[in-house]
């Protein structure tokens, strides 16, 4: 059957025919697809998806406001790529323990919620389940605890570990997106590529606990600062954490939804590279823009044309860009974002492959010794 049409561009929307065969092709193992009109609660996964957009946006504008109260500090000198500005230069044991413990007690809450969820082999419905409704809660209360964290002790995770680490965390998450969703959408220009095919699976079916990590870590790496930078990487988490908690319902896998988690890093990262004046943000607007060209706007079910006209737009940015504000020698610079992200798919895959592998051995290994 020719599945060329686009599904319906409304968030949590049921797709047509062909939109409900590729939905199900990218469901995990061990989740029943359950038909639209059945639903789990009265609450429809679509409503809070809304609602937590709307949350997101005010606190956003929540952190803003109360930006004014907090305390001057007198922050080190930024030395460099490896520095992170935003940190006390005296901290305490005290400033230390606080950020720890409050990221670990979110960590450890949203794990806790997963694991249960998964020991329940719920139906995806377009309803909320009891453990959505409590990720929404738990998700809520640490990001307005943060808030208050950061007025009174400020430090995140920053002061002990290295900003590459929190840089790291995303990229992994946005790597391993592109591995669960070859199946659907293929890797570049619609094609699948087969030997990712096992590994795919088995992160669809466990990814939920690698997410949680990669957002919460780095959620609870800054403070709450008023920086564009940092709201906009504030508000990006926390719609990744709204993500999150609407695990097991149909908005969860909408393909215009997550697109839109996707590539709100080509906004992010370049808003980032601006305020860094190191001139360097054409190479995070055409870089991250490069794995929509090559991979993400193949799962739309667009028309040829439009993604010729993505094409084009693309490739005369760059003409523009590369010809007024930066060398032309540099424009090499838009491929090491991709070249990236693609190598650290097929590395990710290998490594889940070998873990399998050798998880597959050892039950194996066991099951003859009982």
């Amino acid at each position: 059957m020719d599945c060329r049409e686009p599904q319906s561009g409304a968030v949590g929307e049921p797709p047509g025919r062909c939109g409900r065969i590729l939905y199900k092709e990218t469901m995990s193992e061990g989740e029943p697809v359950q038909e639209p009109q059945q639903t789990s609660t009265p609450l429809s996964s679509n409503t809070a998806l809304w609602a937590g957009i709307a949350f997101s946006i005010g606190f956003a504008g929540l952190i803003a406001a109360l930006d004014p109260l907090l305390k001057p500090i007198a922050f080190a000198p930024d030395t460099g790529a490896s520095h992170y500005y935003w940190k006390l230069p005296d901290p305490t044991a005290l400033t230390r323990a606080v950020a720890w413990a409050c990221y670990a007690a979110h960590q450890l809450a949203i794990w806790g919620l997963i694991f249960a969820a998964q020991r329940q082999q719920p139906k995806t419905t377009r309803g909320v389940h009891w453990f959505n409704a409590s990720a929404l809660a738990v998700n809520a209360f640490f990001v307005l605890l943060h808030l208050a964290q950061t007025h009174v002790t400020y430090d995140g995770l920053a002061q002990d570990v290295s900003i590459w680490s929190s840089q790291a965390s995303v990229v992994l998450l946005l790597v391993v997106v592109l591995l669960m969703e070859n199946q659907r959408r293929g890797l570049a220009f619609g094609k699948r590529a087969s030997v990712l095919l096992e590994s795919g699976r088995f992160a669809r079916k466990y990814h939920g606990y690698l997410f949680s990590w990669a957002v919460v870590y780095t959620f609870w790496y800054h403070p709450m600062e008023a920086t564009w930078g940092h709201l906009l990487g504030t508000f990006y988490t926390a719609l990744l954490m709204l993500q999150g908690s609407l695990f097991f319902t149909r908005v969860h896998t909408n393909r215009w939804w997550t697109l839109a988690l996707e590539t709100l890093v080509i906004v992010h990262g370049t808003m980032v590279a601006v305020q860094q004046k190191n001139g360097l943000w054409p190479m995070f607007l055409f870089g991250f823009a490069s794995v929509f060209i090559l991979t993400q706007m193949h799962g739309l079910g667009l028309p040829r044309w439009v993604r010729a006209l993505f094409v084009v737009a693309y490739v005369g940015g760059i003409a523009l860009v590369y010809s007024t504000a930066r060398p032309l020698a540099n424009v090499h610079e838009v491929l090491r974002i991709p070249l990236v992200e693609y190598l650290l798919v097929f590395v990710i895959a290998a490594l889940v492959a070998a873990g399998a592998f050798l998880w597959r051995r050892i039950a194996a290994k066991a099951a003859g010794v009982a």
